[in-house]
């Protein structure tokens, strides 16, 4: 009988470790067909709470639920057996407590399978983070711009425009560090401020808006393939599948109202 050798997934220490060299991939995937996909490129791949916006038409990440980010979770690690796995962290699942964090993480890997789970927040998060590092749930950490915030901050809104906030958000990102997040995502980060805090901590942080002076780079999948017709201003689109999809769609309805389909070779007989 013959044993077929299993794919070993990237781990948290093998990200941790890449600090300041070959730059880290990261895409979000929600589904087990993308993931398939993204599992052949990515270091890792996050199972964002974008979800709530980009498949199920929300306005925000607010109302995204334990169960959505697990359902997703399951799909994601499913179609993937190369990359690790990050599953977000809910608005609500982690905020009030330590203790509070830490069921609803273990939660989402014992059900998921994942190898991380990544939550908001800089100094006022520190306590959680390393709550949960100590009690063997790997987290990567998330600060600048913070979508679950988005009512407090006023908007999608670039950090770091006001140098005279630069320590604040600095002093952010060394308390995660500090209390053992593996990574840190600099999201919505002005260049020069993202390249300080770069440097400054011994963690790889992972850019979304915050320059190529980052250890790596993650972008929303269904952004960087053209399916969101007014991407931010940070995001490459490296295809243009929403006009292809529009395209097939069109194509299809005007064969089968012109009963050109299906035809002959694609009948039974």
């Amino acid at each position: 009988m013959s044993v077929q050798k299993q794919i070993r997934r990237i781990t948290v220490p093998e990200i941790r470790a890449r600090k300041g060299g070959v730059p880290l991939v990261s895409l979000t995937a929600y589904h087990a067909h993308t993931a398939a996909i993204v599992d052949r490129y990515a270091d890792f791949m996050l199972v964002g709470d974008s979800v709530g916006m980009v498949m199920h038409g929300m306005d925000s990440t607010i109302g995204v639920s334990l169960e959505m980010m697990i359902m997703h979770g399951q799909a994601v690690m499913r179609g993937s057996s190369r990359a690790l796995v990050v599953v977000d962290m809910p608005f609500g699942s982690y905020e009030e407590s330590p203790q509070i964090a830490f069921r609803n993480a273990a939660r989402i890997m014992a059900e998921t399978g994942c190898g991380a789970v990544k939550l908001e927040g800089g100094v006022q998060m520190a306590e959680t983070i390393s709550f949960l590092t100590k009690r063997g749930i790997p987290v990567l950490a998330h600060i600048g711009l913070t979508p679950q915030a988005v009512h407090v901050m006023g908007g999608y809104k670039v950090q770091g425009r006001d140098q005279a906030l630069w320590d604040l958000i600095k002093q952010d990102a060394q308390a995660v560090a500090n209390a053992g997040a593996f990574g840190i995502v600099l999201e919505g980060i002005v260049e020069p401020l993202a390249r300080e805090i770069t440097v400054q901590v011994a963690v790889p942080t992972i850019g979304i808006g915050a320059s190529a002076e980052c250890d790596g780079q993650i972008l929303v999948l269904e952004d960087m393939l053209g399916l969101n017709d007014k991407p931010a201003k940070f995001v490459r689109q490296y295809g243009a599948i929403g006009a292809a999809i529009d395209e097939a769609v069109k194509a299809y309805a005007e064969d089968v109202k012109s009963h050109s389909f299906p035809d002959e070779r694609h009948i039974y007989r």
